[in-house]
């Protein structure tokens, strides 16, 4: 019996993940570099201690750029981009019918929890999640399991009692580790990346009827 859902929340909940790429691909565009997927892949769904990309072009091309300027043009850029986005198919009626179920929910973030917050509130959908784990509570994000086991303990349950609904193949590694089924709804970013733990991978939330998921046994692919 499923008791909770616990969610990711860049990418999942809202795409900020293709605005984020989008952001940088074109400011670094403009100093001649071109920013891949599979370079900016590696700061998806984690921390930027593996690749930073707002320090790359200055510590590793070591270009003279202005990096408190650099810095605020992405983030105009992104916030610019944002703006077009909304909540992705599926979560708010999930949220809905989680809540009218009994079925407690969380989220689990790596990025810092002013970040999530102050989103979730502009959404008009933090009340929905009993619990919130972001990067300002652990000290090791995904991949590592740390963030989703805060959330299972904090929740009260265990890990065959929760699903976690991901976009990323960090993410989903974290929920793998943590021991818990999870639900990859990826974006047109992550949608390109190799998934390579086991997942249950769907093209949208609302591919997969709420009680379907919670009633019915679990599907996983490799």
């Amino acid at each position: 019996m499923i008791k909770a859902l616990i969610f990711d929340f860049d990418g999942t909940i809202i795409d900020t993940e293709t605005a984020w790429y989008i952001a940088f691909r074109d400011a670094y565009k403009e100093h001649g570099v071109d920013l891949t997927l599979e370079m900016y892949s590696k700061c998806i769904g984690t921390s930027l201690k593996t690749f930073n990309p707002y320090e790359y072009l200055i510590t590793d091309l070591n270009l003279p750029i202005d990096r408190d300027a650099f810095r605020e043009s992405v983030q105009l850029q992104h916030a610019a981009l944002m703006n077009k986005e909304k909540v992705r198919p599926g979560i708010q009626e999930y949220l809905e019918q989680a809540s009218k179920a009994g079925i407690k929910l969380a989220v689990a973030s790596s990025s810092k929890r002013e970040w999530v917050e102050q989103h979730l509130e502009q959404l008009k959908l933090k009340d929905y999640f009993e619990v919130i784990r972001t990067a300002d509570d652990v000290a090791n994000v995904k991949p590592d399991p740390e963030l989703y086991n805060q959330a299972l303990e904090a929740l009260g349950v265990t890990a065959d009692e929760a699903v976690a609904i991901e976009d990323s193949p960090n993410g989903a590694r974290a929920a793998s580790s943590a021991g818990m089924h999870c639900v990859v709804i990826s974006n047109t970013i992550t949608g390109t990346l190799a998934f390579d733990m086991p997942h249950q991978r769907l093209s949208c939330l609302t591919d997969l009827p709420f009680n379907d998921l919670i009633s019915k046994p679990l599907v996983t692919t490799a």
